[in-house]
């Protein structure tokens, strides 16, 4: 929930940004970019001030502490947290790029946007009585961070991109307040319903690049778990009533992808919405194998 709180706010910077004049002379640079720069630091502001008093505010404050919650969920919260810081990264270096700052500094200011908005939301977890400040939290939110801004330097660009997709389970019907209440909560909350995938670009990673293999094509490599009625472990009531066992168990995925980014256009605000798109893994069939030993073939996986 804090992550999709996150999310949002930064799609509300990427709409709003986008509209800015992006003329490359000096003057309307330094225009330009101190328009993104304080759009980037109005919605910090107002998305951190929104989530402390949406998410903290109801519950009892603590001196600052640590929490080890690395074993919760079967990691899919620590996959979450890289990708989020990804992705923030990667909207943070596009806006600062089109506002025509040059590209290191957009790299470094742009792609640690995610780090800087994830650190201040462990922070804030480390006053809470409820969590604590996780440094298996800020070893993924470092991490994915790392893997916008090691790209960018290595290649100028991103062959490797890291998507989310969700389908819906049964288990918040056990679970309602853990798991979610409704469709838009589970997907928030339902760590068995989300997939966080690793898309590769075929034709930037292995063809040359005057090949016609289409530039918009990628395999896609993903990580979901299901079974999970808690985060540690299982419940075995809830409200006094019976919830059945489940195995927990880990999901890999095999399957192809659609990068938007690379779809050609001229268009500003397509060429926005595409990235805003990329966010989400496009369904595909699907290959998966878990940890109870099987392998599956989904013929459309979201």
């Amino acid at each position: 929930m804090k992550r999709v709180i996150l999310a949002i706010s930064l799609i509300l910077i990427v709409l709003t940004a986008s509209a800015q004049d992006t003329l490359r002379d000096d003057a309307r640079v330094r225009r330009n970019v101190k328009i993104v720069i304080g759009t980037e630091a109005t919605f910090y502001a107002a998305s951190m001030t929104g989530l402390y008093f949406a998410w903290y505010a109801d519950y009892p404050q603590s001196s600052f502490h640590f929490y080890n919650d690395n074993a919760e969920w079967l990691q899919m919260d620590k996959i979450g947290h890289g990708v989020t810081s990804y992705l923030v990264g990667s909207f943070g270096y596009e806006l600062l790029r089109d506002a025509g700052l040059n590209e290191n500094r957009s790299i470094w200011l742009g792609g640690t946007l995610g780090l800087a908005f994830l650190t201040t939301i462990e922070v804030f977890d480390g006053f809470s009585q409820g969590w604590g400040f996780s440094w298996g939290d800020m070893a993924a939110n470092t991490l994915g961070s790392a893997m916008f801004i090691g790209q960018q330097y290595l290649w100028h660009e991103q062959r490797i991109t890291f998507k989310y997709s969700f389908h819906t389970t049964n288990y918040p019907n056990y679970r309602p307040d853990l798991l979610g209440e409704n469709f838009l909560q589970q997907t928030l909350k339902d760590y068995n319903g989300q997939t966080y995938w690793a898309s590769f670009n075929i034709k930037s990673l292995f063809l040359n690049k005057d090949n016609k293999f289409p530039a918009w094509l990628n395999f896609a490599f993903g990580y979901g778990a299901t079974g999970m009625t808690g985060g540690f472990t299982n419940a075995s009531e809830h409200n006094g009533k019976p919830i059945p066992h489940f195995d927990r168990e880990r999901q890999l995925y095999f399957s192809l992808d659609v990068d938007f980014t690379r779809i050609p256009t001229n268009n500003k605000f397509l060429k926005y919405t595409f990235k805003v798109l990329n966010i989400f893994k496009i369904p595909f069939p699907a290959l998966e194998y878990n940890t109870g030993g099987e392998c599956l073939w989904h013929w459309i996986y979201f």
